[in-house]
C-alpha cells in the first residue's frame, strides 16, 4: 500500500498518466500481498484516493486500466470486485521483454504444437489455403520487397496457428510472433537464414498426412537450424 502522506509529496508533481499508474501499481500491490482477495469489493474511490495519496479522478483511471487487465470488475450498483490476482497486461510486459532468442524458443514450441493439433483438425479448405499461401510465398511477382515477402512468410505460418483450433494458442503465438518480427525489424544487425521451399513444403504434407507426432517433429526440424543462428547471434 502507498503511504497516504508520502505518496502525495511524490505524485503530486508527476504528469497525470503517470499517478494513474502508480495508483494502478498501487491497487495491485494490495491485491499481490493477499489484502483484497479475488471475489473481495476493494474500497470506495473517496477511500482509495486518500489510501493512494492521489485524486478520485485518478483512482477512476486507475480502477479502468485495471478492468481492462482483467483484475477487477465493476459490479453496478455493487461496486469494484477483485476478479482475478493474475494481471494479464503484466504477464505480457514480462513477455516482451524476455530476450529474442527466448521468444523464438517459445514460437518453436508453440508452432510445433499448432502443427501437431492442425493434423489432427484441419479440413480439406484448411489445406487448400495453405497451400495457395505457399505457393504466393514464393512468387517473385508479389510486391513489397524484402517486407512483402516477410509478410507472405507470416501468413503461412500463423495459418498453421489458425487451423489448430485452440483460441489461446493462436493468441499467444500470434502475439510472440508480431513481437519477434518488430525486434528483428529493429536490428539490422541480425540476419537469421531462411528456410528454402522445399522444408516448408515438408511441413504442409506432414500436416496433410493427418499424422500428429510427424507434423510436430518437421516443424521442429524445420525450426532447428534458425535455433542455432539464434543461439549464436543473440545472448
Amino acid at each position: 500500500m502507498i503511504e497516504s502522506g508520502r505518496s502525495t509529496s511524490m505524485l503530486q508533481h508527476a504528469p497525470r498518466a503517470s499517478l494513474s499508474n502508480a495508483a494502478a501499481d498501487g491497487i495491485r500491490a494490495e491485491i499481490a500481498n493477499g489484502r483484497w482477495a479475488v471475489g473481495t469489493r476493494i474500497p470506495i474511490e473517496p477511500h482509495l484516493a486518500q489510501m493512494l495519496g492521489v485524486s478520485r479522478g485518478t483512482v477512476r483511471e486507475a480502477v479502468k486500466t485495471l478492468v481492462s487487465g482483467g483484475l477487477l470488475e465493476v459490479r453496478q450498483g455493487s461496486g469494484t470486485y477483485v476478479r482475478s490476482d493474475v494481471d494479464a497486461s503484466t504477464s505480457l510486459q514480462k513477455l516482451r521483454r524476455a530476450s529474442l532468442r527466448d521468444q523464438f524458443e517459445l514460437r518453436c514450441a508453440l508452432e510445433a504444437e499448432a502443427a501437431r493439433l492442425a493434423a489432427l483438425r484441419h479440413t480439406a479448405g484448411d489445406l487448400q489455403q495453405l497451400r495457395t499461401l505457399l505457393e504466393r510465398r514464393g512468387r517473385a511477382e508479389d510486391a513489397g520487397g524484402a517486407a512483402g515477402f516477410v509478410d507472405r512468410d507470416l501468413a503461412f505460418h500463423l495459418a498453421i496457428v489458425d487451423m489448430s483450433g485452440n483460441l489461446a494458442l493462436v493468441e499467444t503465438c500470434r502475439f510472440v510472433t508480431g513481437y519477434i518480427r518488430e525486434t528483428i525489424a529493429a536490428t539490422a544487425a541480425i540476419e537469421l537464414p531462411e528456410p528454402d521451399e522445399a522444408a516448408h513444403q515438408a511441413i504442409v504434407e506432414a500436416i496433410a498426412s493427418r499424422d500428429p507426432e510427424r507434423a510436430a517433429a518437421t516443424v521442429r526440424d524445420f525450426m532447428a537450424h534458425i535455433s542455432k543462428a539464434f543461439a549464436s547471434a543473440t545472448p
